[in-house]
């Protein structure tokens, strides 16, 4: 069983039951006791009206042939840790499949809507679950800050109580991680996390996606993250340690990833051997780097620091000199938006080492993959 932990709080709404037989316990069929009760939620009994009773094998019907993946065990998708290193890597196998060929699972998901809630804007967040839902065969809900105003004009839980009556599944982009794990504690469907304050899961599967197409393999690499150790930096931390890939954050002093964060991570990589680091030397940090990654050096909700943190940051800008210091061959990448200028140029951005429109591309097929896996009927 696995938990995810922001903090002292934990979320264990999560099952191991992974055979054919057991499907019925992931999205469609869910079990919760609730004050000593056990309750069967609504969505299985319509499970068993449109599939139970209308069995292929008993009605002569064809099989369904899409490949059958290893079924996560998270029921949510909060954390790049919410699974472990088989799993990321079928969920890649899955989001190239679909990638190669979108009409394969045209009808995965079809008649499922996905709600969208936004209380941070977004290019790529928002146009990769919008399509990929749709692509999928199903719909999308976009719900602003203004029609839900979280904690304030309605609560988290009444939030997550009235959504899981009416649609399949919860994407959610937000400032504090408290609130995806308070929506995916109280919600009875799949919640993705689509970006906090803590961390960027989806990114950050994307960008390890993106590595894999253009080295052909992950284990051994090297990355190094230049800039603040923010939610990108955690996350791109704890996919290096379950996937073998060793992460040096560089970055200036006080601007270090949470301390939990980077425990987490060093711990997760004792199992793969690689190498979680945090270093202030530009030099040293890009030595021997296969892959340089930065992001802005204000993140929403920053805006006031930006003058400040360009003082700060600058040092740390990646320039072609940087770059230098790295494989010759090394990718540079970046989540997106760039501030050209500031933390990247343009010589280094629009150069042929860089990836970064691949993996703002890779952010519609690892998505695709982690629905289909989470929410599949």
């Amino acid at each position: 069983m696995f938990c995810i932990a922001s903090g002292s709080e934990f979320n264990t709404k999560y099952t191991t039951l992974r055979s054919p037989a057991a499907a019925l316990t992931r999205t469609e069929h869910r079990v919760f006791k609730s004050r000593g009760i056990l309750f069967l939620s609504p969505v299985f009994f319509r499970y068993i009206n449109q599939h139970a009773l209308r069995s292929p094998m008993s009605a002569g019907q064809a099989v369904d042939h899409q490949p059958r993946s290893i079924i996560v065990k998270a029921q949510d998708f909060l954390s790049v840790r919410d699974m472990d290193a088989e799993e990321i890597h079928e969920t890649f196998r899955i989001a190239r499949d679909m990638k190669a060929d979108r009409n394969k699972y045209s009808a995965a998901l079809k008649g499922e809507t996905l709600a969208l809630i936004f209380e941070k804007p977004s290019l790529r967040t928002r146009t990769s679950f919008d399509v990929g839902i749709q692509q999928l065969g199903g719909f999308s809900l976009y719900l602003s800050p203004a029609e839900i105003s979280l904690g304030k004009r309605e609560s988290v839980h009444d939030v997550a109580k009235n959504l899981e009556r009416m649609v399949q599944g919860i994407m959610i982009r937000t400032f504090a991680h408290q609130i995806v794990v308070d929506m995916a504690k109280y919600a009875s469907i799949p919640v993705i996390n689509g970006l906090t304050d803590y961390s960027h899961p989806c990114q950050a599967m994307a960008d390890f996606l993106t590595i894999l197409e253009h080295k052909k393999t992950l284990e051994g690499l090297k990355l190094c993250y230049v800039g603040d150790g923010n939610n990108v930096a955690h996350s791109l931390m704890f996919a290096g340690a379950l996937l073998g890939v060793s992460v040096t954050v560089l970055c200036p002093p006080d601007f270090e990833p949470d301390p939990a964060a980077l425990t987490q991570a060093v711990e997760d990589a004792q199992k793969t051997g690689a190498v979680i680091e945090v270093v202030h030397d530009p030099i040293e940090g890009v030595k021997n780097a296969d892959v340089i990654y930065t992001d802005v050096w204000a993140s929403m909700g920053q805006e006031s620091e930006t003058e400040k943190r360009k003082k700060i940051f600058q040092p740390y800008q990646v320039n072609s000199g940087l770059m230098a210091h790295a494989k010759s061959d090394a990718l540079f990448m970046h989540c997106l938006p760039a501030h050209r200028g500031d933390e990247v140029t343009d010589a280094v951005i629009d150069s042929p080492q860089s990836v970064v429109f691949d993996e703002a591309e890779n952010r519609l097929h690892v998505q695709k993959a982690i629905m289909y896996q989470l929410m599949k009927p």
